[in-house]
């Protein structure tokens, strides 16, 4: 991938762009295979690959400059921001919605906050895009000063950014080095932007969490839904389960899906694609997944983990290797923290693995395994 940024020494985000794709894809697979030296050879599949451009469905933009001269894109060693609003990672419907909402942050005089000073008002913009072309965007500001301004912007906004569907006002009053607050305004009529993922369509909430590449992602849920069709378990868990990702794409008639999260939000836009789609047969809970994990009294057939970057910890590891579920798929963002849970699962063997080429550009990815317990093989 060319990139101005890169070439000028501006960025530097995307760690692995003077390297081919191709190498970069080797390179993870043979850092995925040192770390999991269990699976055997068999049990790795060709990696899954992705656009190397244009493949990011969400911009987290920092704010900086001035309001006459905004500047959206990451802060630089100074404490001032890097300009990268032509960012070529970013999908073409969040590149062309940038450029409207800097003119958006002078016309409704938006100060972008200043980090040296503790001024300003603006923190964040963040922009969705779905496969629809549909966006959610989210100003991020210090205070509710600015709301009404930005009500007042919206029509003309709306004109001009015709896929915009969801806006809204999140409130971080704190000097906190976070994205956004706990405290959502809802701008528009609509709250939820609708992600189609194959064959399901999951609601999104300004605070719920979404994959950052839409086509890796349908593949992930596709690989791990046919995988799972192959044993065809009659009940299931998605445990860090966020908008029901695993859990709609696993759900079958007399299959029986409970999918448990942390965030409240994104257990509302679980419930309502669950509704929409007329899948009586999944359920969401509010919940940690160890705790609530650890307190069932029985275990179903398959359980799907998909920790954040930490990984399971030595609590939930251990606790699926002694109660005893036939099957784990494992998703994972850093294999490191999921070698460190296999070796406390020592009850399961390595059935299959994937790597998924999620972040592009990036040392970063995404692997998908499939645990069998030695004591309960399955075909």
């Amino acid at each position: 991938m060319q990139c101005d940024y890169w070439d000028a020494g501006a960025c530097r985000s995307c760690t692995l762009l003077d390297q081919p794709y191709v190498r970069q894809v080797s390179a993870k697979e043979q850092r995925c295979r040192a770390l999991l030296p269990q699976a055997p050879e068999g049990a790795w599949l060709p990696t899954v690959t992705s656009p190397e451009a244009g493949f990011r469905n969400k911009a987290k933009m920092v704010v900086g400059g001035t309001v006459d001269a905004p500047l959206l894109g990451i802060v630089d060693g100074r404490g001032g921001v890097t300009d990268l609003r032509r960012c070529g990672l970013h999908q073409a419907g969040v590149r062309a919605a940038l450029p409207v909402l800097a003119r958006l942050v002078s016309t409704a005089r938006l100060t972008p906050w200043d980090l040296a000073t503790d001024r300003g008002e603006l923190k964040h913009l963040l922009v969705t895009e779905a496969p629809s072309g549909e966006l959610m965007v989210r100003f991020v500001l210090r205070s509710t000063e600015a709301v009404p301004r930005l009500r007042k912007a919206l029509p003309a906004l709306a004109a001009e950014l015709p896929a915009l569907a969801v806006a809204t006002a999140n409130l971080l009053p704190e000097r906190r080095a976070v994205l956004e607050g706990s405290e959502e305004i809802v701008l528009t009529e609509r709250s939820t932007l609708t992600m189609h993922v194959g064959e399901v369509a999951l609601h999104l909430r300004p605070q719920s969490f979404f994959q950052t590449n839409t086509t890796i992602a349908t593949a992930l849920y596709a690989e791990a839904a046919a995988w799972v069709d192959e044993l065809d378990p009659a009940s299931a868990w998605d445990l860090y389960c966020g908008v029901g990702g695993f859990a709609l794409h696993l759900a079958r008639p007399g299959r029986r899906v409970v999918g448990v999260e942390l965030s409240a939000e994104a257990i509302v836009s679980a419930r309502l694609s669950a509704a929409e789609a007329g899948r009586d047969d999944v359920s969401f809970e509010v919940g940690d997944a160890t705790a609530w994990a650890t307190a069932q009294e029985s275990v179903p057939d398959l359980v799907v983990v998909n920790p954040p970057r930490r990984g399971l910890g030595g609590v939930l590891a251990g606790w699926l290797d002694a109660s005893g579920p036939p099957v784990v798929l494992y998703s994972s963002c850093d294999p490191v923290s999921l070698a460190a849970d296999l070796a406390a699962m020592p009850a399961y063997e390595v059935r299959r693995v994937r790597v998924f080429d999620m972040f592009p550009q990036t040392a970063h990815l995404e692997v998908l395994t499939m645990l069998v317990r030695r004591d309960a093989p399955l075909p």
